[in-house]
């Protein structure tokens, strides 16, 4: 594939891709990583490349993350595509030969694969200007993990006047030259919560002239994993994950405090509000069964993510001309793309990323996203590109 000019269809479009040049760029984000809202050398790295591809890049006065602007041979749309850009405190441990130099950080999620695949449509794009009518916005976006990257941008005025937005995720589920696009839900909506337990600590000799939160605790974990089994539908999709538990730095010592995190993940407001309250209700009553007091913190972190009807029915229907276009099948993972999806008519996809037989999963440090995947990626976004225009012009 190194060096390799690859050229075919993408929605009427000859799409043509220096594989070389993106494999290349795909290594070195590999290799750097970096945390939200801090990817300062990705977005010098990234604005460098565009500048050198005659790219306008424009200044939206965001720390980190670029954005940049295509202007078509005529008038017309004005459309955004999207790429994330942060990387995960995950050490890496996969099979991809160039290990990040970050130690400690990893792309564990594939965005560089992201970044990839929209610096080689805007090459393209770029290098067709002259026969698009319209505008396109490439928007490579900080802080997509911690789910406010997205906002951020949009604070910033990155999608003032655009029309339509696109974007991609890599799913190792589907084999490179798969995507997924359609109507149905795509990604669930993401909460995190927090709880807090603060009790009377004493000596672990003297256990009853305390009300230590350690068996509260225990007993608040595993009465949450009920809340979906007897109280969600078992039609619909929801899950409540503990994450993180801290209680205790002395084997001798009760402690006064002790807590637990974790997340949520639905697919409507209708089991968002459900989960929320269940948990608070049930932490309220083991407190009080308990004699201590507990604090709740509920953060909504991302919206459940569908793209815009119409939109994603157009796009799917011109998949086939460069992939194999596939079912969706639903991603409990949150995704801040689902905020613009929100504001302005959306578009999203699953790239196919890998597909082997045990393969690993996103955000585990051994996960691999397959370098077979950047050309389809690189297409659907170029093909979509031409569509949004064509159909919104």
């Amino acid at each position: 594939m190194n060096g390799e000019q690859r050229e075919t269809s993408a929605g009427g479009a000859r799409v043509s891709t220096d594989m070389e040049e993106l494999l290349g760029i795909r290594s070195f984000l590999h290799q750097h990583p970096e945390l939200a809202f801090k990817e300062y050398d990705s977005s010098d790295f990234l604005r460098r490349r565009l500048v050198d591809h005659g790219i306008t890049v424009r200044d939206l006065n965001l720390a980190s993350g670029v954005f940049a602007r295509i202007e078509g041979g005529s008038a017309g749309p004005h459309i955004a595509l999207r790429a994330d850009i942060d990387g995960l405190p995950v050490r890496e441990e996969s099979e991809y030969p160039y290990h990040s130099l970050n130690e400690g950080y990893m792309h564990a999620c594939g965005h560089d694969i992201h970044m990839t695949a929209l610096l080689g449509a805007a090459f393209e794009l770029q290098r067709m200007r002259e026969s698009l009518s319209g505008t396109i916005d490439l928007i490579f976006q900080p802080a997509e993990e911690v789910g406010k990257g997205a906002q951020a941008v949009m604070e910033a005025g990155a999608i003032e006047g655009v029309q339509a937005i696109a974007g991609i995720h890599n799913n190792p589920d589907y084999l490179p030259g798969q995507i997924a696009v359609g109507t149905e839900a795509m990604m669930a909506g993401c909460a995190r919560f927090a709880v807090r337990l603060h009790a009377e600590g004493t000596h672990a000799g003297y256990p009853h002239k305390g009300t230590g939160p350690m068996e509260a605790m225990a007993t608040m974990m595993l009465s949450t994993q009920t809340i979906v089994s007897r109280n969600a539908s078992p039609f619909h999709s929801a899950v409540l994950s503990i994450t993180e538990v801290h209680g205790g730095s002395v084997w001798n010592v009760v402690p006064a405090e002790a807590g637990f995190m974790g997340t949520a993940r639905f697919f409507s407001e209708e089991d968002r509000v459900l989960l929320r309250d269940r948990l608070r209700a049930q932490i309220a009553g083991i407190s009080a069964g308990y004699g201590i007091s507990a604090d709740v913190e509920w953060e909504d972190v991302s919206n459940p993510l569908v793209g815009d009807g119409g939109l994603s029915t157009l796009i799917a229907d011109h998949v086939g001309e460069y992939a194999s276009l596939q079912r969706i099948q639903p991603s409990m993972a949150g995704e801040d793309f689902s905020d613009y999806a929100r504001r302005i008519p959306a578009v999203f996809a699953f790239i196919g990323s890998n597909g082997r037989p045990g393969h690993h999963n996103l955000h585990s440090p051994k996960f691999l996203g397959l370098d077979e995947c950047i050309p389809t990626a690189v297409r659907f976004y170029t093909s979509t590109a031409r569509l949004l225009l064509q159909h919104l012009g």
